[in-house]
């Protein structure tokens, strides 16, 4: 059973993430004053905006909590729980006016995420997750596919445009390796809500080779909760640090990890 506590404290930040992604559709169709960051990657107004709305909602919330945020950075001690936040996750999507984009919220107890959400206000998705029992997904209990071979699979992919040309040409790389064994593949740009369609089953695997803590930590402990699998390369449990995610039903895990592997 999920604590009291954190039941409480999950309803208050999704009333949180909700708000800022109201925010950000409010936002999307005006002057949005697009800054460069590194490369080609992008940091808007919006995505400022829904950061402060976010981060004073959660100070008020969690006063003693540190703060890990996409833009903002880290500030709190160390030796206090933390909340990880993407306000915008999929900038260049929303810039673009597309609706691939998400908030994701995560909340760490002693290094373990306890509560995630991620709120993608355009698709229409809502995933929830609290230690302890509740892992849905649009009010529904997550659960992952059951697709048991690649070439029924349809796979997203993180292709985009802040990697360096060795990480661009490695995921090329594998692009083109799963085009000829998967029924489909995808290049998204949201981790956060494609780990969460993971864990719906709407895709039957995710793969970041250079992922970002603030996006993913999320829908991390959602994936696993719905009976999928996260790891790196190398099939070992990713981390919330770790570059590397990826992310399946479990029952095409070793075969995905295979395809990615091959020279």
């Amino acid at each position: 059973m999920t604590e009291p506590r954190l039941l409480a404290l999950l309803d208050q930040a999704d009333a949180l993430a909700r708000r800022a992604g109201e925010v950000l559709v409010q936002m999307q169709g005006a002057e949005l004053g697009v800054t460069r960051k590194e490369l080609n990657d992008v940091v808007t107004a919006a995505d400022l905006a829904s950061e402060r709305l976010v981060i004073d909602g959660l100070r008020a919330l969690t006063p003693e909590a540190a703060i890990l945020s996409e833009e903002a950075g880290f500030s709190g001690s160390e030796a206090a729980p933390r909340w990880i936040i993407d306000p915008l996750d999929g900038t260049v999507n929303y810039a673009s006016g597309l609706p691939w984009f998400s908030v994701t919220l995560a909340y760490q107890e002693q290094g373990r995420t306890v509560l995630g959400l991620t709120h993608a206000p355009l698709v229409g998705l809502s995933a929830r997750f609290a230690e302890g029992g509740i892992a849905t997904v649009d009010g529904r209990p997550a659960r992952v596919s059951a697709t048991t071979r690649l070439s029924d699979a349809v796979v997203s992919i993180c292709l985009t445009s802040h990697y360096s040309t060795e990480d661009a040409n490695r995921t090329s790389d594998v692009i083109r390796r799963l085009a000829g064994l998967c029924r489909g593949v995808r290049v998204i740009v949201s981790g956060g809500l494609e780990m969460s369609l993971v864990a719906a089953g709407w895709l039957d695997a995710f793969i970041g080779l250079k992922a970002d803590i603030v996006s993913h930590a999320a829908a991390m402990p959602l994936v696993r909760a719905a009976g999928g699998k996260v790891t790196t390369v190398d099939g070992v449990d990713s981390l919330d640090e770790d570059l590397e995610k990826v992310v399946t039903n479990g029952l095409i895990h070793e075969e995905l990890l295979q395809a990615i592997r091959s020279p």
